[in-house]
């Protein structure tokens, strides 16, 4: 897998790096800083490597590796339901990493995965979180509640996040960028909350809803 720009490089696991290509001096310096092998190449091939902007460096890593649900080492977490965007993936990590969550539950199937655009938008903040993947979100669910977690599920429909109180062992559940919440999930779940609207438009990005909502459960 291919990843880029200058934050990323410097979050990286070293233990991930397999080749680094390089055309910024300013980025060689740092290299040769941290004893760093690289290829200094035009920036012309760079460009052709990857299409975002890569800031003059381009590392080729081993592809991500995901935990599991006995990795869980936090009492906040976040689960995804089927999430399709990357960019929504990786602006949660990054919120996630900024609000002290440290593990991050997708599904196996029909869901984004960790590629090159959620670590770029991540701006590095996922070698800092654990990104769980399971087979079944439900019975990840049921597996949490078995060990103290309550569930709060955010739709459209659920009451006001504003006025709930919220279990000091907790996960949020965010739902697909279009379909939301599944049933079965929304079902499973202990409580449904919701981001009050007051404009025209009633619904909000899904990396946004999950920023507002995450900042609003941290005690």
């Amino acid at each position: 897998m291919l990843v880029y720009g200058k934050n990323v490089l410097k979050e990286l696991d070293k233990k991930r790096i397999k080749k680094i290509y390089v055309s910024s001096k300013e980025t060689i310096t740092y290299l040769k800083e941290n004893n760093l092998k690289y290829t200094l190449v035009p920036k012309t091939r760079l460009d052709q490597m990857v299409k975002g902007n890569h800031q003059g460096i381009v590392v080729d890593v081993y592809d991500y590796e995901y935990f599991k649900l006995e990795d869980i080492d936090s009492d906040f977490i976040l689960l995804l339901d089927h999430l399709e965007d990357p960019h929504n993936l990786g602006a949660i990590i990054r919120t996630c990493e900024c609000a002290g969550i440290k593990n991050i539950i997708i599904p196996k199937d029909r869901s984004v995965l960790v590629n090159d655009t959620v670590v770029h938008i991540s701006a590095g903040a996922i070698e800092h979180v654990k990104i769980i993947m399971v087979s079944n979100l439900v019975n990840a669910i049921t597996y949490l509640k078995e060990r103290g977690y309550f569930i709060y599920a955010a739709s459209m429909e659920g009451e006001d996040y504003r006025g709930v109180s919220y279990s000091d062992k907790k996960a949020l559940v965010i739902g697909n960028e279009g379909k939301g919440i599944s049933k079965i999930v929304k079902e499973n779940s202990d409580v449904v909350i919701s981001i009050p609207m007051k404009g025209e438009i009633n619904s909000l990005n899904a990396s946004v809803s999950a920023g507002i909502l995450i900042y609003g459960m941290i005690k």
